[in-house]
């Protein structure tokens, strides 16, 4: 027995109509109720037109075209404001088994629907090589069960009779039906839920990023570049450059916290880039009106922010470690081991941001997704159906866009690939505006993280990657990025479906974050912040370990490390108690990658 494709979606959306209607039910009525005729078909059709509108309600199975939604005709819905009104109650307000049964306005159920519709076309759509039943009750629903063709298939087939003559069993084609049309109804009342509460103009859409944080073009063009150096660069110049981008990192975290401009900007560039939204090979994807959805969004957009802002100050802390001039030749080579390995898990990770802007932008109908295939971060996983040297002559730059986001492509190749895009530009910059803000920022992103490895290889012979030495960082990093994965995909933050507020709201937004900031301590023992603080710190101090070792090695002596280090596997609970005891004794000042605002941070904020 196995569960019905969409299962377990349909039940995460009927949950979300189910919380939001509830929230929201006497204000979604007066709004609809108050709409013109005209205006109740542009906030159902979502844009629509009425032809796109009739056909995402359209099936082919039994090789002829139904409509498996008949009865929402948007004549009704426009003229009768109670109708639609009826319909919304019923699927928000009751279980989906009940919604099997019965009807809105007294009318037939799900099952009776379907079957209606199809009377004449199911005999056609049975393989008589196989029989697979689908059950529908309040436990299970919506389970296939399939039977191989044996001597005794009438005997396994007759257990299932009272349940079929009771209606509770169905064909699988006529249950795989069932459960589409209960997809599509609820997938819509959930968006035409957000309309009416105005969140889809806020959330739900990529926003324009704030003016404040708009360059010209003739700059963003300037950044996206590697060129070759007039000088020979040094160490201090390496310096500079790593802390401009750790500052840049922890202004963009600082900004996300204090100004809800950036917060809205930051979630809905995370919202539209999802992996689910690459279109399939069927001209389909996963819905996206789910409250999972947008706690996702916000989740990621502060996450992705702390790694970088990480990264940058790992590097920033080894750099000057090397400019130390007590450092000896074994420290050295250690440092420099954890440098090159940090700077490419940080163009693995650009590479994967620019690809998931990519899929689902410019190079959308170039990309699918792997079924039932889900990356450590539980994102669905896709591919690139086609060879980006296709396109050489008909799209160039979409040819090299392309090339940067194969996995092949590291940093040596990524480098020709980033210049030819950038004399593109500068000879057709037309071809640039192509691009969206969020396309071109990525790519702006992997250029400086390329030309820093580059520059680093120049200034201090930088080793290549090691997948053996010196995985202090690396793994740490990983292992912590999967758990605060588990975390992200359970996270339920309440507030972003308060009544008329949304995260453009001071007060919602703060309300969001602080909601955000208890979440992960409940789950992990402390801030997300203070979980990459402590990342950071403690592999400098095994950085130093590991040294100390190799160095008692060569000189034939014993080293006895200080104890600040867990050397036996911990649990995951251990390890959570462990970090709410280290809360507890830790200094009252908040971490540098901080969420929530200090209220001394505020008040700078508002002078």
């Amino acid at each position: 027995m196995n569960p019905g494709g969409g299962v377990s979606i349909l039940k995460a959306l009927h949950g979300d109509l189910t919380s939001k209607y509830t929230t929201h039910a006497p204000e979604i009525e007066a709004i609809w109720k108050s709409l013109s005729e005209k205006e109740r078909v542009k906030y159902f059709q979502n844009g629509a037109t009425e032809d796109e509108e009739s056909k995402q309600f359209l099936d082919t199975s039994f090789g002829i075209t139904y409509n498996i939604v008949p009865d929402l005709k948007l004549e009704d819905i426009s003229n009768k404001p109670d109708f639609l009104l009826g319909h919304l109650k019923h699927r928000g307000t009751t279980s989906l088994f009940h919604q099997y049964c019965h009807g809105a306005h007294g009318k037939l159920g799900d099952r009776n629907v379907i079957i209606e519709m199809t009377r004449d076309s199911q005999d056609r759509h049975i393989d008589p090589l196989k029989v697979s039943l689908a059950l529908f009750g309040d436990l299970p629903y919506g389970q296939f069960v399939d039977f191989e063709p044996t001597s005794n298939i009438s005997a396994q087939l007759a257990v299932f009779k009272p349940v079929m003559l009771a209606g509770f069993c169905v064909p699988r084609s006529i249950g795989e039906l069932i459960l589409k049309r209960q997809l599509l109804i609820i997938q819509k009342f959930n968006v035409l839920i957000c309309n009416i509460l105005h969140l889809n103009s806020q959330s739900m859409q990529e926003i324009e990023r704030p003016k404040k944080y708009e360059q010209a073009p003739s700059v963003a063009l300037s950044k996206l570049t590697i060129q070759e150096r007039p000088k020979k660069l040094s160490l201090p110049d390496l310096i500079s450059s790593a802390r401009d981008q750790k500052d840049t990192f922890e202004e963009f975290l600082r900004l996300l916290s204090a100004d809800q401009d950036t917060l809205v900007h930051a979630t809905s560039i995370c919202f539209v880039s999802r992996p689910e939204a690459v279109i399939d090979d069927k001209g389909g994807h996963q819905p996206a009106f789910s409250s999972n959805n947008f706690n996702n969004a916000i989740f990621d957009a502060f996450h992705n922010t702390i790694k970088g802002a990480t990264m940058w100050n790992y590097i920033c802390r080894l750099l000057h470690l090397l400019k130390d001039s007590t450092v000896d030749k074994i420290y050295r080579s250690f440092i420099l081991q954890e440098i090159s390995n940090v700077c490419h898990l940080e163009y693995s990770r650009a590479q994967a941001q620019f690809t998931r802007h990519i899929q689902t932008g410019i190079g959308a109908k170039y990309f699918e997704p792997i079924a039932n295939s889900y990356d450590s971060a539980g994102n669905a996983k896709t591919r690139m159906k086609i060879k980006p040297e296709n396109l050489t002559r008909s799209n160039p730059q979409l040819h090299y866009i392309l090339r940067l986001c194969q996995s092949q492509t590291n940093t040596s190749v990524a480098v020709e690939w980033i210049k030819r895009l950038s004399s593109l530009y500068q000879s057709h910059p037309s071809e640039r505006e192509a691009l969206t803000a969020r396309e071109f920022d990525s790519l702006e992103y992997l250029t400086v993280i390329t030309a820093f490895i580059q520059d680093s290889s120049q200034v201090m012979a930088l080793p290549a990657l090691s997948r053996k030495k010196t995985q202090v960082f690396v793994s740490r990093f990983q292992e912590l990025d999967v758990e605060l994965t588990e975390v992200r995909n359970e996270v339920n933050l309440q507030a972003i479906w308060q009544p008329k507020d949304n995260l453009v709201d001071p007060k919602m937004a703060s309300e969001v974050l602080t909601e955000l900031d208890q979440f992960v301590v409940s789950k992990t023992g402390s801030k997300m912040g203070f979980l990459y603080q402590d990342l950071l710190e403690g592999c400098l101090e095994e950085l130093e370990h590991q040294y100390q070792a190799k160095k008692a090695e060569l000189q034939n002596a014993d080293y006895i490390p200080f104890p600040t280090t867990t050397t036996t596997p911990q649990s995951a609970n251990e390890r959570v108690e462990q970090r709410r005891v280290k809360e507890k004794t830790r200094p009252c000042q908040s971490t540098i990658f901080e969420i929530t605002q200090t209220p001394e941070a505020a008040k700078e904020e508002s002078i």
